[in-house]
C-alpha cells in the first residue's frame, strides 16, 4: 500500500480527468477492504488516547495492558459499567486484523469484563452494541475463551426461553462450538417435528440429525435403568454391607428411572430431564429429618455418594449431548 509509484496514473474511463494512485487525493482515498468506518474510528479513537502529552504527565495514570498507558479521562471508562461494548467490539475486531496485538488484549479484557461483570452487565438494544451472533464470532476469531464461555451462557439462556434455537444451532456449527451445538439442537429436538419442519431455517442435514439425535436418546434412556453409575463407595461400606449396598443402588436407580418414565411432562428423548427430575427425588429424600424406609436404608454409608453418582451422569450427558446428534444412525 505505501509502495506505490508517485508516477502512476490512472484515466478515468468517463472522462480526461488524471487520477493519482490512492491516498494521493479525497477523491481517491486508500481503500480499506473489508473495513467500516466504525471500525477505523474506534482504532483512532485508541491510538490518540494512548498518546500521553506532557502535559498530562502529572496527571494519574492507569496501565490496563502490558504496553499501554492510558489516561482516566480516556480508555480508562472502557472499564467500567459506562463501556460502550460496541465501540469496544469495532476495536477489537480491527486491531485483531491489523495486528495491533498489545490494543487487541486490552479491548478483548475490556469487552469481556463488561460481558462477565457480575453487576451492571450490557443490556444493549439493537445497534447499541454487537448481536451476540457477532460476539461470538469475535471470541472464536480471537481465541478469547473468557469472551466466549460469556457469550455461550447467553446463548443458552436464549435457548432455555426458546428464541433463536436455528440460529444458534448454525453459529455453533460453523464456530465447531460443541457445547452450544449439543444444547442447541437438544432444545430444538424438545420442539418437535411440527416446529423442525416449518422453522425455515434448518437444512435437510440438520433435521437428519435431529432424527438421529431422537432415536439415539430414546435408546439411550431405555438402557439407562440397567446401567446405574459407578458408586464410589465409603471406606466403611466392606464385606457383606458393600454387596447390600451395590444391590440397593442398583434397585433405587432403576426406580427412579422408571418414575421418570411415568412423567407426563417429558418427553421421551428428554434424557436430561428425566435424569434431573431423579437428582431432585433423591436430594428430598436425603433432606427428610425422619428416617426413610426403603433402599436407602440399606446404603447407610454411600448416600452421599449415591447423590454425587447421579450428579456425574447429569453433567455427563449433558457435556455429550452433541455425540447424539450425528448424520448416521
Amino acid at each position: 500500500m505505501f509502495s506505490l509509484d508517485s508516477d502512476l496514473r490512472s484515466n478515468s474511463s468517463n472522462s480526461n480527468v488524471t487520477i493519482g494512485p490512492e491516498g494521493e487525493s479525497d477523491d481517491n482515498p486508500i481503500r480499506l477492504q473489508g473495513d467500516t468506518a466504525d471500525e477505523f474510528r474506534a482504532l483512532l479513537w485508541a491510538l490518540y488516547s494512548l498518546y500521553v502529552s506532557p502535559d498530562s504527565l502529572s496527571c494519574r495514570t492507569t496501565t490496563s495492558s502490558p504496553g499501554i498507558v492510558s489516561r482516566p479521562n480516556e480508555l480508562s471508562v472502557a472499564l467500567t459499567p459506562k463501556a460502550n461494548p460496541l465501540q469496544l467490539f469495532n476495536l477489537a475486531r480491527i486491531s485483531h486484523k491489523y495486528e495491533f496485538r498489545s490494543i487487541e488484549a486490552w479491548a478483548l479484557n475490556a469487552l469481556t469484563l463488561a460481558y462477565t461483570r457480575p453487576m451492571h452487565p450490557p443490556n444493549t438494544k439493537d445497534g447499541e452494541g454487537p448481536s451476540l451472533e457477532q460476539l461470538t464470532e469475535l471470541a472464536s476469531l480471537c481465541e478469547q475463551r473468557d469472551l466466549l464461555e460469556a457469550a455461550t451462557q447467553r446463548w443458552k439462556r436464549r435457548l432455555a426461553s426458546g428464541k433463536d434455537i436455528s440460529l444458534a444451532i448454525n453459529v455453533a456449527e460453523r464456530l465447531s462450538l460443541r457445547a452450544l451445538l449439543g444444547r442447541a439442537y437438544y432444545v430444538m429436538l424438545l420442539q418437535g417435528r411440527e416446529v423442525w419442519d416449518t422453522d425455515g431455517h434448518l437444512t435437510r442435514s440438520q433435521i437428519i440429525r435431529l432424527l438421529s439425535g431422537h432415536y439415539s436418546l430414546g435408546k439411550l434412556w431405555d438402557r439407562l435403568p440397567h446401567e446405574p453409575p459407578a458408586l464410589v463407595h465409603s471406606p466403611r461400606c466392606m464385606g457383606a454391607t458393600l454387596v447390600r449396598c451395590n444391590q440397593a443402588w442398583s434397585g433405587l436407580w432403576k426406580s427412579m428411572m422408571d418414575i421418570g418414565k411415568q412423567g407426563l411432562l417429558l418427553q421421551y428423548p428428554d434424557v436430561e430431564g428425566k435424569l434431573m427430575l431423579a437428582e431432585g427425588m433423591l436430594k428430598t429424600l436425603m433432606d427428610r429429618d425422619t428416617p426413610t424406609p426403603g433402599m436407602l436404608e440399606a446404603m447407610p454409608w454411600c448416600r452421599d455418594q449415591a447423590l454425587i453418582a447421579t450428579a456425574g451422569k447429569v453433567k455427563e450427558i449433558q457435556e455429550s449431548l452433541a455425540d447424539y446428534f450425528v448424520d448416521v444412525i
